[in-house]
């Protein structure tokens, strides 16, 4: 995925697209930082989260932007955010979340609220970077009693 990311910071700096160059370069260096504060290399659910996270962030940022009434900076972070979406995998669909939910709440054996952690922590590490972790907790949270 790195290998990835850095052919296309090199193709976008030949095309001249500063805009997803810079998005790259900011990225690829996040995924360094984190590879040193690890102190070994990622795996490929690291390098899904930190990317993850940088379109969170872009995505926050946005809405600030916007409710701040600077809509060209919003549109700006919002690109940002479309080209880091392409590095990650296809999201589950709202059905598929539920079936995931329901095999994994049988399968742990969860009961209760007290369980919602270990659900959320099984679905979170076999989906990661295909899920919505505040989506995932909404439904697991009313699925148990």
């Amino acid at each position: 995925m790195i290998e990835k990311l850095q052919n296309d910071m090199k193709a976008a700096l030949k095309e001249g697209n500063r805009i997803k160059l810079g998005v790259l370069r900011m990225t690829l260096s996040e995924l360094k930082n984190a590879r040193i504060k690890k102190g070994d290399e990622l795996e490929e659910g690291e390098i899904l989260a930190v990317i993850q996270k940088a379109v969170k962030k872009r995505e926050e940022a946005a809405t600030a932007f916007r409710d701040g009434g600077r809509e060209e900076r919003a549109s700006a972070e919002e690109a940002e955010a479309g080209i880091l979406r392409g590095y990650l995998p296809q999201p589950l669909s709202k059905e598929e979340l539920e079936e995931v939910i329901s095999d994994v709440i049988v399968e742990v054996g969860a009961t209760g609220k007290r369980e919602i952690g270990l659900v959320m922590k099984t679905i979170m590490s076999r989906y990661q970077g295909r899920v919505d972790g505040k989506e995932v907790q909404g439904i697991v949270a009313s699925r148990l009693p």
